[in-house]
């Protein structure tokens, strides 16, 4: 089983591929960027239109329970029980590049499309994906979409409301889903071979290295929390140094801390939200809100630094007489790419004539989700300084053959691997 992968046989669909992330990105709540959320209006002009580019490759398409996406390319056999799932996510984050899910989406479909154009049928059912929620731009929740497929949902989101006090609940009847039959979106772990998403890297080691492709072997475990920090606020001219609780001095002096545990132990963490309060010029800041953010690829790893950077926390609160709370809002654990995925795809690459380049991803995605139910493998993509969530996200036309090549040889292989 063999097709044309060469790069004058790509370049028509590598530049078909480019045009569609451009239209894409024309589908937006803001004619000045690109920002499209789950349930909306954009949202169902995004799976229409991804359906229709399906439909014209032969996919039987549906919507399920939760607003995501499919496509369905059909087994030789169409009685197969077995089906693999490529995707990503469809939505965005508030002026968003155009690349960031859509790309693994639309890649998916032209690795599909080559078959197709081949006549090539193989043993299982490809199943695509676009999912309606990975980002949580509109209810602060992630990856609503994949852990609806993945079986995980749960009850109390339905509780959670947008900027405009819309719930999730409602969100659902408006864009014409029924709450109550959630739970038909779950896929069964029995009938699924494996997931496989490609991605953007959203960093800068491919580009580097100067490779334009590279396998994921984990995605980052990440626990964040809010945390405030409480002094006592006074006048800036009449209370001495020496008797000052500075709030934001002592956030200041922790958050270099953060930095120490992050290199010292190998993990990235991040300050991202500093206030003070009150806030005015003249007052010495009473309190402080911060968030922290802390990631790695290895959970024991990860708490260890977070330990360390508590330890710091309690030594400035007695050396500055201060005090503080934290309240955990998130916590995922790690998710390991399955070995024998990464096996095949270093293979693949090899065959290829690319670099078997192996890194992690200190980003979520719907693969974390999907892991409940499928052996999960990820693809990265070369992209332009490492950037995303920004509107100069960017990647090159020449790096979508390779992408396509990738993608359809995995296929290709997989099959080989099923019937062996």
């Amino acid at each position: 089983m063999s097709l044309n992968l060469s790069d004058k046989a790509l370049n028509e669909p590598a530049a078909r591929l480019m045009a569609r992330c451009d239209a894409l990105a024309e589908i937006s709540s803001d004619p000045t960027s690109l920002s499209r959320f789950y349930l909306t209006p954009e949202h169902r002009r995004v799976n229409d239109q991804v359906a229709e580019w399906m439909q014209a490759a032969g996919l039987k398409t549906w919507e399920d329970a939760a607003g995501n996406l499919w496509g369905r390319c059909v087994a030789a056999d169409p009685a197969a029980n077995r089906t693999l799932v490529l995707g990503s996510h469809l939505d965005t984050v508030p002026n968003a590049g155009r690349y960031d899910g859509m790309l693994g989406v639309l890649t998916a479909l032209s690795a599909v499309e080559q078959l197709q154009a081949a006549g090539v049928r193989l043993p299982f059912h490809i199943d695509i994906v676009g999912f309606g929620d990975e980002e949580g731009s509109r209810f602060g929740t992630t990856l609503l979409g994949s852990r609806a497929v993945a079986g995980t949902w749960q009850d109390a989101w339905w509780e959670l409301t947008d900027a405009e006090g819309v719930s999730l609940h409602s969100a659902f009847e408006q864009f014409g889903l029924d709450p109550a039959k959630i739970g038909n979106a779950a896929r069964s772990s029995e009938a699924l071979l494996g997931y496989l998403e490609l991605h953007i890297e959203q960093g800068p080691v491919l580009e580097q290295r100067n490779e334009p492709m590279g396998v994921v072997t984990a995605i980052a475990g990440a626990r964040r929390y809010q945390i405030e920090l409480t002094g006592y606020a006074g006048h800036a001219g009449t209370v001495p140094m020496a008797m000052r609780q500075d709030a934001l001095v002592g956030a200041a002096e922790w958050i270099l801390a953060v930095e120490r545990a992050a290199k010292e132990f190998d993990v990235v963490a991040t300050v991202g939200q500093c206030q003070a309060q009150p806030g005015g010029v003249n007052v010495i800041p009473g309190a402080v809100q911060l968030s922290l953010d802390i990631r790695s690829g290895d959970d024991r790893r990860r708490d260890e630094a977070l330990e360390s950077i508590r330890g710091s926390m309690a030594r400035i609160e007695q050396a500055r007489h201060l005090s503080s709370q934290w309240r955990e809002i998130h916590n995922a654990p790690a998710v390991a790419c399955a070995d024998w995925w990464q096996q095949l795809q270093c293979a693949v690459l090899s065959e290829l004539n690319l670099q078997p380049l192996c890194l992690m991803s200190g980003a979520g995605h719907d693969a974390m989700a999907m892991a409940e139910i499928a052996d999960c493998a990820m693809y990265f993509v070369r992209c332009k300084g490492g950037v995303s969530h920004h509107p100069d996200e960017a990647i090159q036309q020449a790096d979508l053959i390779p992408a396509i090549a990738t993608m359809t040889q995995t296929l290709i292989r997989l099959a080989q691997r099923f019937t062996d």
